[in-house]
């Protein structure tokens, strides 16, 4: 470790113990989706194995890491450890086993895997179908008139992120019987390329998580939006997905991640209900802030700095600390 990582490691340390000291123990929950092996030249700022570890190493000697169900059960008893932060992924890709795992364990760390079992096994979330349908397109220009977007050149990387970026908000709300259309067209429109099919986990790999004795979560069978869903079209995601886990791995499973996790935007009230009817011990949104002794266990805000240098990550993440979470005082109705 260089002397600049060094200092840095342990200034999160009394930074942390400081923000505690003023505001009371709080849960920083970060939370991660992929982390490539190597740095992605269509998504360049997507965290890759170097730069996850370099976040690791700072949390490791910063803040006591906890799985999220144990940290929602010692904060409901009141004993949540001081610096108390949990890591967290969701969907389920196979690079958090294939990637992150080993640098977890480098580390001696534990996370939550929030995954999504509709995809396990060769399945494709419909935003990499997207993304994966333009890196490969054998066009060099796409017509998308039929979504309102005109005709649009390939011949760039940048190019086709503008393409990217301009189609996954058509799809991310439509109901999923139609976003299915819309990727088959997709597809269609730019010349039926090949699309990957081991970009989510294999079944083994979330035994082989929930074996190196990480938390398995929730986060539904198919990733819908919620609020788009009839209440027992809902709570049936939500059960299932739970369901089919808890067969792979033999244990309970007790924590829950909101598909898309916007609150009132994705979920509300009704589907924070079904969670704790189900049973679950706490779930997270993607509200961002840190969790004070108000907030909702049930809607649990995260935040991950995104920024490259790691004092401005450090110091960004005590910030979110101090300040805790706008969402600690809002109750989705």
């Amino acid at each position: 470790m260089s002397t600049a990582d060094s200092w840095l490691t342990r200034a999160a340390g009394w930074c942390a113990s400081a923000a505690d000291g003023l505001t009371g123990t709080r849960l920083s929950t970060l939370i991660f989706h992929r982390v490539l092996a190597a740095p992605d030249p269509l998504f360049p700022e997507e965290v890759d194995a170097a730069r996850f570890e370099k976040m690791v190493r700072l949390v490791a000697r910063g803040f006591t890491v906890l799985p999220l169900g144990e940290a929602v059960a010692r904060r409901a008893a009141g004993d949540l450890p001081a610096r108390a932060l949990t890591i967290t992924f969701d969907d389920g890709y196979a690079d958090n086993a294939e990637v992150a795992l080993p640098i977890l364990q480098r580390h001696g760390l534990s996370a939550t895997f929030f995954i999504t079992t509709g995809f396990l096994d060769g399945g494709r979330m419909f935003n990499d179908t997207v993304i994966e349908c333009l890196r490969a397109a054998r066009v060099e220009r796409i017509d998308l008139t039929r979504w309102g977007l005109g005709s649009r050149p390939l011949t760039s990387a940048l190019e086709r992120r503008s393409v990217i970026n301009a189609l996954l908000p058509k799809a991310k709300y439509l109901p999923l019987e139609e976003r299915e259309q819309f990727l088959a067209q997709l597809i269609e429109a730019a010349g039926n390329p090949t699309l990957p099919t081991n970009l989510m986990m294999r079944s083994d790999q979330v035994k082989q998580l929930h074996h190196a004795g990480m938390e398995i979560g929730g986060h539904t069978v198919r990733h819908p939006i919620l609020r788009l869903l009839p209440d027992s079209e809902a709570e049936a995601e939500i059960a299932e997905g739970r369901s089919r886990l808890q067969q792979l791995t033999g244990a309970p499973v007790d924590v829950f991640a909101y598909p898309n996790g916007r609150p009132m935007q994705d979920y509300d009230a009704r589907h924070v209900a079904m969670v704790r009817r189900l049973g679950f011990r706490g779930a997270v949104s993607t509200a961002q802030g840190v969790a004070s002794s108000k907030a909702d266990p049930f809607q649990l805000p995260r935040f991950t700095p995104w920024d490259r240098n790691g004092a401005r990550w450090l110091g960004r993440l005590m910030h979110a600390r101090i300040t805790g979470s706008h969402y600690d005082q809002v109750t989705a109705a």
